[in-house]
Order: structure tokens, then C-alpha cells, then sequence
């Protein structure tokens, strides 16, 4: 049985919290028609002057606008350009991204509506499950009669294996954290009734394709996705005098609910001082009457039903909104809260923080906050002006943050050169290698579409730092060192390079250039030093020791000392 980290040294766990060459007849090469030029980029970003090396700009760069640097990233970005580099990652779709699309065939709920999927993945039948409870089947025949790769759960276990693998994968790699923050900022609960169908579509068409999009459209998609609709309860949000006339529900008396009006100004738009009151709340109720999901259960699609709308006429922030606007109500709604100056600070300072500093630089927010506003909210000239400031390439900055744990996980396996494999044929109980790094992200607090508070998933050090947290977070490092998550392999030989495993010192100097890209302070690298006489480390018994006249013979365990500078302080942050 196979060590953990748990048995290292308590001090080691505390501190380390070309054509032209060709010889072919020229007569027989055929013409290479030149590559027509590339277009300019749809914003150019210009670097300022900073105190850290090119090194370290390079490094910070691949660890804040994505999940970490893979080997060989910092040289590619250095020859690319850094500035290039951004501009590209800014503008997703010109990046070609063949080889995660083809590990996302694995995936078939991906791309599937909510119809399809809620035909294809039911719920057991109330039927099946009375008789369990009678004692007339038993729970092991109702498997059976449904079987794990047709039961709901499997649509998000999907989305969180594809998750995972595009963060490891995918070259577009600002895509995938911008979908990921904008996710949480807009944050539905998977485990929350019918939102099981709808998050995949969810996150496929209101999330990603407006991740670095217009604020605007992006909010309307949200209010509108029957996903978002179920999780804060709008669906079922009426004008107060509503009876309803027929179906199951006849007879009811429905009303209006505030939970959406609230959360839209709270979290998505202005922001708790964003200067809204109790009556803006329930105006903004009364226009979002209406919106609703046409039989979520069955077909689970937008559908606005107009006899649940109040036709009367409302007054938000000031603007007056005419009687007998219908749907056009909520747009209206989100027009002014979109283009509200408080929106513009509130998501400019969230935005600053996920890049620069849980501290947001106040000037920054503001330079940020005017983008928004002179951009009618465009997203990518606010992360630009954000990503190209002195700021974000401060001394203070660099390796200011706390890595979430999808951060850690990610950039561990990149960082390691693993392999993500794929899942088992349907019935398989081979998980695939995204399911597994999902799961170990849910270990270490994150449990990926399963944050019930509409608040999401918090930015800042202080919910990820702790104890316990530590030491999952250097459980997981040695796990995946040693290749003990499923479907996950990862090969530190390539790591090693020439380094000698007789030379623990080669060892941890060939790591450290590996996984750190040799961004480490002294104090880390004295403290693993010290480790290099460690009898874990250098596999050596008393007995080696005597026989080696005192001194360790060494056979590096280069697992264990790869879990160490993965769970070193440096590897923590970004």
C-alpha cells in the first residue's frame, strides 16, 4: 500500500502549503499558394512597462487569463509574442481547438436540447419506485429496468468530465475560464428540480457563445434560458390575482415571486449598493410576469404566457414602462439595468478581481467601469483593458492569487503533461479521466454546477485556505503523481529530463524548472532541500545508511518529491 502525504514531515506539509531545404527537382514542387494574411485582431492590446522578467510576465499571463502553463507553453508564447498571444486568446474562434472538440464526442448530452434530453434520460417512473417501496421489486430490478447511462445524472456528470477537459485541453484557454466566471456569476444549482435537463443547454447557448460578448446579451440569454428561470422560481411568477383554470394546478392562486427581480439586480447587474430599492424589486417583478417554461418536465423551452403578465404599467430606477408591454417588459428590463452605471463598477470590479487582485485596484476598476460604459458593455475590451495594465503586471499582482480548486486540478495535470482518457462504452465502469478530476475538484470544495446560493462559487483566498484544505490539495498532488486517478495518466519521467534519481538535488531542481518553470523563492527552495534527506524522499532504510557509511543511498521518490512542489506556495497561487 502506497504512502500519503499525510506521513511526510509536518514542517515539509506546513510550509509548503521547411520547403526551401527540399532536394526535390524543382520542376516536379508544385506551388505553394502563400498564406493570405491574417486579419487584424478585434482589439489590440499594447503591454506596459513593468519590473517582472519576461519570464514571469509570460508565466503570469498563462496562469491568470488561463489554467496554467503545459511544458513548452512559456517558449511558444515568448516566440508567438506576448501581446499577440492575448489578442488571440481574446478573439476564441481563431484559435483551432480540434483535438478537445474530438475528446468532447465522448460527451453525447453536450449538444443535445433539453426535449431530447429529457425524453432520453427520464426520472424513474413514480410507478417502479411505489412498488420498491411495497416490496413488490427490489432496488437492484429497478436498475435494471433503468440503467445508469439512461438515468438524469449522467447529463451533468458529462458537463462536468467536459469541464475538466477543456480546462486541461483546450487551447482557448481565456474561453474556458471566462465561461467558467460568468457560469458562477450567473450560477444555477444542477441538483434543483428540472434544472438537471437544462443546464447543458445552459451553459452551450446563454454562457459561452457570449462569454467575451456583449454584457447585454449575455444577461438577456440568462433571463430568458428555462434553466435560470426554474433555479430562482420566475417561472411560476404571475400577476397577483391569477386563478389558474385547468390542468393539475386548477383552482390555484398564483402570484407574483421576487426571487429572479432581487438576484438580477443583487448579482447580476447592480450590485447590493447598487442603488435599488424594495419597490424597483417589485417592479422588476411585475415586468418579468410571464416568463416562463413550457411544461419543464416534458419540454422545458422559453415560452411567455401572456395572460400571466401584468399589463399594468411600471416604473424601474427612474424609467417608466408603458401599460401593455408584455414580454418587451423584461427586455426593457434589462436594457436599463445593463446600461446602468452601477452595473458597469459592479461587474468591472468582479472582473478585476478574478484577473488581479482580490484587493481590486480602485483606479483600475474605474478604467475598467469606463470601457464598459464606452462599449456598450462589450466584455472583451473590458478583460483587455484589464489584462494590459501596469496592475495586472505589478510586482504585487504576480502570484497574488489563491487558485480555486478547478484552477489547482487543472493546471496540475497540465502542468504534469497528463493524459485525460476517455470514458467507458455505455455500462462501463471506466469513469474517464474528466469525471475523475471533476470528482477530486468536489473534494476540495468545488463541486462543479452544485453551488446552491445564487451567489456562486467565492474569488477570494479566504474560502480556499485552511488546514484541511491544504492538505486535500497535497493528497490530490501525490495522487495524481503517482497515477491514482482514474483514467489520468501523467509521466514525470519527461519531467526528469536527464536528471539522475541517485541525485535527489538533479531531482528537485528538474521539477522545479518543470513544474514551476523555476519561478521559486528561496524559502521554498530551501525547505525542499531540506527534504532531500528525508528516508520518504530518498528511499533509504537505516540499513542503507549503515551500509553507505552514514550517508542516505539514494533512489529519489520522484512522486512524492513532485507532490511537494506541486503543493508548494508557489503552485497554490497564480
Amino acid at each position: 500500500m502506497r504512502a500519503r502525504i499525510g506521513r511526510l514531515p509536518l514542517v515539509a506539509l506546513a510550509v509548503l502549503a521547411g520547403s526551401a531545404c527540399s532536394n526535390a527537382p524543382l520542376h516536379k514542387q508544385a506551388a505553394v499558394p502563400a498564406a493570405p494574411p491574417e486579419p487584424p485582431p478585434a482589439v489590440r492590446v499594447a503591454l506596459p512597462a513593468t519590473t517582472l522578467t519576461e519570464e514571469q510576465r509570460i508565466v503570469h499571463v498563462l496562469n491568470r487569463l488561463g489554467y496554467g502553463p503545459r511544458a513548452g507553453d512559456v517558449e511558444r508564447v515568448r516566440q508567438m509574442g506576448l501581446a499577440k498571444w492575448i489578442e488571440r486568446q481574446l478573439e476564441p474562434s481563431r484559435i483551432p481547438d480540434e483535438r478537445v472538440e474530438a475528446a468532447l464526442q465522448a460527451f453525447p448530452t453536450l449538444t443535445r436540447s433539453v426535449p431530447e434530453l429529457v425524453l432520453a434520460y427520464p426520472e424513474p417512473d413514480p410507478k417502479l419506485l411505489a412498488k420498491v417501496q411495497s416490496g413488490e421489486m427490489t432496488q437492484q430490478e429497478m436498475r435494471q429496468m433503468a440503467p445508469p447511462e439512461r438515468r438524469p445524472f449522467r447529463i451533468p456528470a458529462e458537463l462536468q468530465a467536459a469541464k475538466l477537459t477543456r480546462a486541461v485541453m483546450s487551447e482557448r484557454q481565456l474561453e474556458e475560464v471566462m465561461t467558467d466566471f460568468w457560469f458562477n456569476h450567473f450560477n444555477v444549482d444542477v441538483r434543483k428540480g428540472a434544472v438537471k435537463w437544462m443546464v447543458a443547454d445552459y451553459e452551450r447557448t446563454a454562457i459561452r457563445p457570449y462569454a467575451l460578448g456583449k454584457f447585454r446579451d449575455l444577461l438577456l440569454a440568462t433571463a430568458r434560458h428555462p434553466a435560470m428561470l426554474f433555479y430562482l422560481d420566475n417561472w411560476m411568477s404571475t400577476r397577483p390575482d391569477l386563478v389558474v383554470v385547468f390542468g393539475p394546478n386548477k383552482g390555484r392562486k398564483m402570484g407574483l415571486n421576487e426571487n429572479y427581480a432581487r438576484e438580477i439586480m443583487e448579482l447580476h447587474t447592480l450590485g447590493v449598493d447598487g442603488g435599488y430599492t424594495q419597490e424597483d424589486v417589485l417592479e422588476v417583478a411585475r415586468a418579468f410576469t410571464g416568463w416562463s417554461i413550457e411544461r419543464p418536465r416534458e419540454k422545458g423551452t422559453f415560452l411567455f404566457q401572456t395572460a400571466a403578465h401584468d399589463q399594468g404599467a411600471k416604473k424601474v430606477l427612474g424609467h417608466v414602462l408603458p401599460a401593455f408591454g408584455g414580454e418587451q417588459d423584461g427586455i426593457r428590463v434589462i436594457d436599463i439595468l445593463s446600461r446602468h452605471p452601477a452595473t458597469a463598477r459592479f461587474i468591472a470590479t468582479k472582473l478585476v478581481r478574478r484577473f488581479v487582485s482580490d484587493e481590486p485596484p480602485p483606479a483600475l476598476v474605474e478604467r475598467a467601469a469606463q470601457t464598459f460604459r464606452d462599449t456598450d458593455g462589450d466584455i472583451r475590451k473590458v478583460v483587455a483593458t484589464i489584462v494590459s495594465s501596469p496592475e495586472f503586471f505589478s510586482a504585487g499582482a504576480y502570484g497574488a492569487k489563491i487558485k480555486k480548486p478547478i484552477e489547482l486540478v487543472a493546471s496540475a495535470v497540465r502542468a504534469a503533461g497528463g493524459e485525460i482518457a476517455p470514458p467507458g462504452e455505455p455500462g462501463s465502469q471506466q469513469v474517464g479521466g474528466g469525471l475523475a478530476l471533476a470528482m477530486q475538484v468536489a473534494k476540495l470544495g468545488e463541486p462543479l454546477y452544485q453551488q446552491q446560493p445564487p451567489t456562486g462559487y467565492p474569488d477570494v483566498a479566504e474560502a480556499w485556505v485552511n488546514t484541511g484544505a491544504l492538505l486535500n490539495r497535497l493528497n490530490f498532488a501525490l495522487a495524481l503523481a503517482q497515477n491514482r486517478i482514474p483514467g489520468v495518466q501523467v509521466d514525470l519521467g519527461r519531467a526528469l529530463g536527464t536528471a539522475d534519481r541517485h541525485k535527489p538535488q538533479q531531482v528537485l531542481d528538474a521539477l522545479l524548472a518543470s513544474l514551476l518553470q523555476g519561478q521559486v523563492r528561496p524559502e521554498t527552495r530551501t525547505v525542499l532541500a531540506a527534504q532531500l534527506d528525508n528516508p520518504e524522499i530518498i528511499r533509504a532504510t537505516p540499513d542503507d545508511r549503515k551500509a553507505a557509511g552514514g550517508r542516505p543511498a539514494a533512489n529519489t521518490d520522484v512522486d512524492k518529491l513532485a507532490a511537494l512542489v506541486l503543493g508548494s506556495p508557489e503552485f497554490q497561487r497564480r
